[in-house]
């Protein structure tokens, strides 16, 4: 594709595709155009002049268009545009992490089968370039952990709790004021926006794909009061973490809020910033920071993944060679804090042992070790209970 103008095929024209439009306007750039956008509602007003349409087939049979970028909501869509745009030799860019967390191991397959290439690093932590960063820097067997925190919004909420005392519901409420939240909050306060992006980093870190049904993640929404002055008083902030590493042979993930002590770097990623720590045997950590969402830090991201293309850029998955396979488990130890509300929520799990525990009329909770794979197990029953659960690290 090198010296090649791209003639783009976008589908969707939402915060990230106007964000794309702007930027690719301000910076004026002669071998990338958008020459097509596809949308749901064509009779929307949309204050853009680009030639707009409510079909896919004018993207795909227009012989001009040799690239497509897809910034769609719906992931079983965007799933059929990518394979499409792939079957069809046709480069493409994709924001969509759901689609790419279920469907990603089939993606690379069809990239090798048809020579074409699929870039998505704008899909994982906004205007973090994660991805290509474990690509090409750190596709080696030093590697020994991935973590931090991937969702802006869980991380807004949290930081207007422990920095300005807001309870969890004012937080939320005005994180959905700001555009930082939905008005149905599920994907990101639940976890489920973070592992998606999890599973993307993990196939690049380590080489290995796992499935979003196969991982434990449990979100902040029955963080209370008591959770917060409980993190307070061990001089601790909740944050929601995901984490890729090994443990000997075998790689360990999971999304779950972490009571994260100061001298960690994630402990002062504020507002809807995201942080990765990126750890290694010999360099031992790097910490990567920035936006992880919005129009213009996604929107850039994007545009960083079309420019690639001009000179070849694809993902080459360095990792899946590997000589030494890891395999998934999540037959490990964690310790935990666990606050319930009735003596039958500590049936639910057999810690291993219990250090601290404690017992009033208003607020219960234990500390101990449980394994991750009970955690996993009961995970269904753990997010309808009045339970909250944070994994506590020794310091």
């Amino acid at each position: 594709m090198s010296n090649t103008k791209l003639n783009i095929g976008l589908f969707g024209f939402g915060t990230v595709g106007k964000g794309l439009h702007e930027v690719l306007s301000k910076i004026n750039l002669t071998d990338v155009q958008i020459k097509r956008v596809c949308i749901r509602d064509k009779s929307k007003k949309r204050d853009a002049l680009l030639p707009f349409t409510d079909n896919a087939e004018d993207i795909f049979g227009d012989k001009e268009i040799n690239f497509i970028v897809e910034l769609i909501d719906d992931a079983e869509a965007a799933y059929l545009i990518v394979k499409r745009a792939l079957i069809s030799g046709i480069p493409v860019v994709s924001g969509n992490k759901k689609m790419l967390a279920y469907h990603l191991d089939e993606l690379i397959s069809l990239q090798k089968q048809y020579k074409t290439a699929l870039l998505y690093d704008a899909s994982a932590c906004g205007s973090i370039p994660v991805i290509r960063n474990l690509e090409e820097y750190y596709n080696n067997e030093l590697l020994t952990s991935v973590k931090g925190i991937l969702n802006g919004s869980s991380n807004f909420i949290l930081s207007k709790i422990f920095n300005e005392g807001m309870s969890y519901q004012d937080a939320l409420k005005l994180a959905q004021r700001l555009g930082f939240a939905e008005s149905n909050p599920t994907l990101d306060i639940d976890g489920w926006d973070s592992l998606f992006k999890l599973i993307i980093i993990t196939v690049h870190a380590f080489g290995v794909y796992v499935r979003p049904d196969e991982i434990f993640n449990y979100g902040i929404s029955s963080l209370n009061d008591n959770d917060i002055k409980f993190a307070e008083k061990e001089q601790r902030r909740i944050k929601l973490v995901a984490c890729a590493e090994k443990a000997g042979d075998k790689l360990v993930l999971s999304v779950m809020p972490h009571l994260i002590s100061k001298q960690k770097y994630i402990y002062s990623v504020e507002d809807e910033f995201n942080g990765v720590v990126i750890k290694g045997l010999f360099y031992y950590k790097q910490f990567m920071f920035g936006r992880g969402a919005g129009g213009y830090p996604t929107g850039s991201a994007v545009l960083s993944d079309i420019t690639a293309r001009l000179y070849d850029y694809k993902y080459e998955y360095k990792r899946q060679n590997a000589v030494r396979k890891l395999e998934y488990t999540t037959d490990v130890p964690v310790r935990i804090y666990f606050r319930y509300s009735d003596d039958k929520h500590l049936q639910l799990l057999d810690f291993e042992n219990i250090t601290e525990k404690y017992v009033s009329r208003q607020f219960c909770y234990v500390v101990g070790t449980v394994r991750l794979k009970q955690l996993h197990q009961k995970a269904e029953v753990l997010r309808k209970e009045d339970i909250f659960l944070s994994v506590y690290p020794e310091n």
